[in-house]
């Protein structure tokens, strides 16, 4: 279980409890969040990817399946498209396309591209948002790097059969992004969620625990 960022495994228990009566289950706090050790320096995607393929060889399994949510989809679509290992995925409000940018979004960018020319940098803090303003140095420029690879050339190449589960209130990850999504990624299905924002395994667990629990054992078809 990969989870989302600025999140850790503990945000997974509903699943954990649930899924550890029919299987092993494995949930991880990937570095520099939960109860991991601190990132020496700005994590890349590839850096959280070789610490996951880390784990896998400590296991020893040859089959794995995945559930990530958020941040931790973007390292799951990079995992599967170099790791044979990875069986089949579930996608929860999944990261990683290429977003969709209004016109809101390039009237900010142009305003910080301008301002920093004629303010110090402090002063622009108000263009961010209040979860970027709050991180230490070394995970602003982690983030960075991360949230500017973008992975949909990968996600069309998966051949994994896939279940994405997207909530329909989800803001951080809008329906649209659930839809392209489900066009790239050639054997997958996508469940939506009523009621649901951007951590639906959590707040409808039972709901989402029946879905994947179909899809693991064979049972829902990727159509």
């Amino acid at each position: 279980m990969l989870h989302g960022y600025l999140s850790c495994k503990e945000s997974f228990i509903s699943q954990i409890n649930f899924f550890s009566r029919f299987m092993r289950v494995i949930a991880i706090d990937m570095r520099g969040f939960g109860k991991s050790e601190e990132m020496d320096y700005p994590y890349s995607l590839d850096d959280y990817v070789s610490e996951v393929e880390g784990i896998l060889n400590e296991i020893g399994e040859e089959r794995v399946d995945v559930l990530a949510h958020s941040f931790g989809a973007r390292v799951a679509i990079r995992l599967a498209y170099k790791d044979k290992r990875i069986d089949r995925i579930v996608f929860t409000s999944a990261a990683g396309l290429k977003p969709r940018r209004g016109l809101k979004y390039f009237f900010r960018r142009a305003s910080f591209f301008i301002l920093k020319r004629l303010v110090k940098r402090e002063k622009l803090k108000f263009l961010y948002s209040e979860d970027y303003r709050n991180l230490p140095e070394v995970k602003k420029k982690s983030f960075q790097k991360i949230v500017n690879e973008h992975l949909d050339k990968e996600a069309k190449e998966l051949t994994n059969k896939c279940l994405l589960i997207f909530g329909k209130k989800d803001r951080q990850t809008p329906l649209y992004m659930a839809y392209r999504m489900k066009k790239l990624v050639k054997e997958s299905r996508l469940t939506v969620m009523g009621d649901c924002g951007h951590f639906c395994f959590a707040e409808k667990p039972d709901e989402f625990n029946g879905e994947v629990f179909r899809f693991l054992m064979g049972n829902s078809k990727c159509t």
